[in-house]
């Protein structure tokens, strides 16, 4: 009997490596301003062509973002590098702006309780305030990225239709957006539904430009990886040793680990060009500072055989 035709998957992917913003954003502890640069150059150098290196939000709601403006200044450029800047307004983006960032990215909810709970303003709304960043970003010719947040699942709600992502990801594309990032904030996708939405999504924006970003809370983010694979998804966010989670979900996990996404695409034959042993690297350096082990599976099982040679 002959073996069943395996799925064509994409021969190369971009990862997007979130670790120092998204993944440094919500710890207590404040992180000195030099180790957060010496974590981006490490990732710049492990080959990351995309890293989201700081956030211009208001020190008041996240503190650990503080230094955003003295990481950008000091960070060992690499010519190729997209640094990317979360900005939730103009005045954030006029920040980013002189801090040199290649892409700002904005952001938006697909659920009406998780936007109103979070930013306290309805979905349309939320979208409608990124018009202005949208226009300053063409004019100034950054690229400009759009993150739906719970686009599989919501703590408040519970489900979101396909349809509520479908409706966000046409009103980011409209404002001019080059990528658009479909969340899984709370890591309750399962693959079918995960290819049901980003099939979805695809009827209305590029698949080529569409991210796949997995929050791994019920152990499912790699398995979601995949799935996105198998429609035609190349493009993942992944954050180094499994920093960051999501401050609204009980128990929640965190991201999926930059680690684990290497691991999986070298062993699919997949190209990433990425160096996999330089961001273990990174991720046991970052650990080391936090003072707790990393969240990687891959990256502590190469971590403890290079310690048993």
């Amino acid at each position: 009997m002959p073996l069943p035709t395996l799925p064509t998957l994409p021969k190369q992917v971009k990862i997007v490596e979130v670790g120092p913003r998204d993944g440094l954003q919500n710890e207590k502890e404040t992180i000195p301003a030099e180790v957060k640069i010496e974590l981006v150059n490490r990732l710049s150098q492990a080959g990351f062509a995309n890293i989201e290196a700081a956030s211009f939000v208001s020190p008041k709601w996240v503190p650990q973002m503080a230094t955003s403006a003295d990481v950008m200044a000091a960070i060992a450029r690499k010519p190729g590098v997209v640094y990317s800047a979360l900005v939730p307004n103009m005045q954030g983006f006029e920040a980013a702006l002189a801090a040199n960032a290649d892409e700002v990215v904005i952001f938006g909810s697909a659920s009406e309780a998780f936007s109103q709970k979070n930013i306290n303003c309805t979905i349309a709304e939320s979208i409608e305030r990124f018009r202005e960043v949208a226009q300053a970003a063409k004019r100034h010719k950054l690229r400009l990225r759009g993150s739906i947040s719970c686009s599989f699942g919501c703590p408040y709600q519970g489900e979101v239709s396909p349809a509520s992502v479908v409706d966000v990801v046409q009103r980011l594309r409209d404002l001019g957006c080059d990528e658009i990032d479909i969340a899984d904030t709370i890591g309750v996708g399962t693959p079918r539904k995960v290819q049901h939405v980003l099939r979805s999504v695809a009827q209305e924006f590029p698949m080529t430009q569409l991210s796949g970003h997995f929050h791994d809370t019920y152990g499912q983010a790699l398995a979601n990886i995949y799935a996105s694979l198998e429609v035609g998804i190349a493009i993942f966010h992944s954050s180094v040793a499994g920093l960051g989670g999501c401050p609204y979900a009980k128990g929640a996990t965190g991201n999926v680990a930059s680690e684990d996404v290497l691991y999986l695409m070298h062993g699919l034959g997949i190209a990433t060009g990425i160096d996999l042993d330089a961001v273990v690297d990174a991720g046991q350096f970052i650990s080391r500072h936090l003072g707790r082990k990393a969240v990687s599976r891959a990256g502590n099982a190469i971590a403890a055989k290079r310690a048993a040679v």
